[in-house]
C-alpha cells in the first residue's frame, strides 16, 4: 500500500499523462462588445449525434462567467508549433490588456471570437453544465465548423507545460 504522499504524487504523475489538445476557447459579453478568449485543454467530443463537446472551464475566471450568461462559446484549434499563441491566451491579461490585440480574429455565428489563424473552429451552444469541483463541464452542442487549412494539432505535450494532475 502507498503512503499518502505516494499516493498524491502516483496521482499527479497519472493525471498529466492524458492527453490534451490546446484550443483558444473564444467567449462574449452578452451585456456589452466584449471579447476574451483563453487557452483550452480539459475538452473532447462527447456525442456524434447531435455532436456535442465538453469543455471545462475555471470557475473564477472572467470568461467563466462570459460563457456561463451567452451560452456559446468557440474553439479555435492551434497547430502544433503555436505555442507562442496559446502562451499568450494562458494567463489572464490586466483589465488594460487586450489577448486580441495583435491577434487577427473575426466572428461568425455566435459571435465569439475565431482565431483567423487557426486549423479551424467549431462554435457551440450550451446544452448542459454541471458545476464541481474548481471547473464547470459545459456541454456543447456544435453549431458551426469550418476548416481554415489541414495540419496537426497542438498538444500541451509538445509544449512541455502540465495542466491537470
Amino acid at each position: 500500500m502507498l503512503n499518502t504522499d505516494d499516493q498524491k504524487t502516483a496521482k499527479k504523475t497519472l493525471l498529466r499523462k492524458i492527453p490534451h489538445a490546446l484550443y483558444i476557447c473564444g467567449v462574449k459579453d452578452i451585456n456589452s462588445d466584449n471579447l476574451n478568449g483563453f487557452t483550452a485543454s480539459w475538452v473532447m467530443q462527447s456525442s456524434f449525434e447531435p455532436p456535442l463537446i465538453v469543455n471545462c472551464v475555471k470557475n473564477d475566471s472572467g470568461s467563466h462567467e462570459m460563457l456561463k450568461s451567452s451560452g456559446v462559446f468557440s474553439l479555435s484549434f492551434l497547430e502544433l508549433g503555436q505555442k507562442d499563441l496559446a502562451q499568450k491566451f494562458f494567463k489572464p491579461q490586466s483589465r488594460v490588456g487586450n489577448k486580441f490585440e495583435d491577434v487577427e480574429f473575426y466572428t461568425a455565428e455566435t459571435g465569439c471570437p475565431i482565431i483567423k489563424d487557426s486549423l479551424g473552429y467549431v462554435e457551440c451552444q450550451v446544452v448542459g453544465s454541471v458545476a464541481k469541483g474548481d471547473h464547470t463541464v459545459f456541454v456543447g452542442e456544435v453549431i458551426n465548423a469550418v476548416i481554415h487549412r489541414e495540419g496537426e494539432i497542438l498538444n500541451l505535450e509538445s509544449t512541455g507545460w502540465n495542466y491537470g494532475g
